[in-house]
C-alpha cells in the first residue's frame, strides 16, 4: 500500500514542526533554569563579589561574561575555554577590574568599586545552535560612614550615669548627716535621765532626794543633820 504524495508532505511538516516546538521548549526551561546569585547580596566597597551561576550543563564549549545591556565585543570582559591551558581570554570591557573566571561559569570581582555598578550577563555556549543566558544588576555601595548621631546615644548613657552618680551621692550625703542628728539627740537623752547607780541597795553611802544626792556620814554631827533632813523630807 502506497501512501499519497500529499499525506508524505503533510506528515514531513507536521514531524518538523513538533521537533522545532520541543527544541524551543528545551531552550527556553534551560534558559529558565540559569540564574546568577550575587554573594554577597548588597556588595560594599572594597569587598570581593562572587557571580555563582547556577543550572549550568555538565559539558559545554565555553563561556562569556558582558557588562552592560548589550552583548558585543565593545561589553565583554571575558572568555573562559574550558579545557585548555590558559582558559581565561579578557576582554576589551575588563580594564583595571581583578576579575577570575571559574570552570563552572561563575565568576569573582575582586575588591569591588562603586564604578563596577551594572548589569552583568553570562553566555554559555552549549553547542553552535544552543547558547544560554542569563543576567543580574550589581549595585556596589560605598561604605557606610559613622554619622555623629550615632554617638548620641552613648554620650546620653555618660550624661545619665552622671546624674544618677550624683543623686546617688546627695542621697548618701543627706543619710549621713540625718543618721548624725538622730544620734546626737539620742545620746543627749540618754545622759539626761541617767541615774547614777549606789554601790550597794542595803548599805548605800548615798540617799536619792528630789533636789540632790546626800551622802552618809559617820561622824555624830553628820548622823544628826542627816536625821533633821530625813524629818524635813
Amino acid at each position: 500500500m502506497e501512501i499519497p504524495m500529499g499525506t508524505q508532505g503533510c506528515f514531513s511538516k507536521s514531524l518538523l514542526l513538533s521537533a522545532s516546538i520541543l527544541v524551543l521548549w528545551m531552550l527556553q526551561g534551560s534558559q529558565a533554569a540559569l540564574y546568577i546569585q550575587k554573594i554577597p547580596e548588597q556588595p560594599q566597597k572594597n569587598q570581593d563579589l562572587l557571580l555563582s551561576v547556577q543550572g549550568v550543563p555538565d559539558t559545554f564549549q565555553d563561556f562569556n561574561w558582558y557588562l552592560g545591556e548589550e552583548t558585543y565585543g565593545g561589553t565583554r570582559l571575558f572568555t573562559y575555554i574550558p579545557g585548555i591551558q590558559r582558559p581565561q581570554r579578557d576582554g576589551s570591557a575588563m580594564g583595571q577590574r581583578d576579575i577570575v573566571g571559574f570552570p563552572n561559569g561563575s565568576m569573582l570581582l575582586r575588591r569591588a568599586q562603586p564604578t563596577d555598578s551594572g548589569t552583568y550577563q553570562v553566555a554559555i555556549t552549549i553547542n553552535s545552535e544552543w547558547t544560554m543566558k542569563a543576567k543580574t544588576e550589581v549595585q556596589v555601595a560605598e561604605k557606610n560612614k559613622e554619622l555623629p548621631s550615632t554617638h548620641l546615644p552613648t554620650n546620653a548613657g555618660i550624661l545619665a550615669a552622671t546624674i544618677i552618680g550624683s543623686l546617688a551621692a546627695g542621697a548618701l550625703l543627706i543619710s549621713c548627716i540625718a543618721y548624725l542628728l538622730v544620734t546626737r539627740n539620742w545620746r543627749g537623752q540618754s545622759h539626761r535621765y541617767r541615774v547614777p547607780k549606789c554601790p550597794s541597795p542595803v548599805s548605800s553611802h548615798c540617799l536619792l532626794k528630789p533636789h540632790g544626792f546626800f551622802h552618809k556620814s559617820h561622824h555624830p554631827a553628820h548622823t544628826q543633820s542627816h536625821q533633821i533632813l530625813e524629818l524635813l523630807g
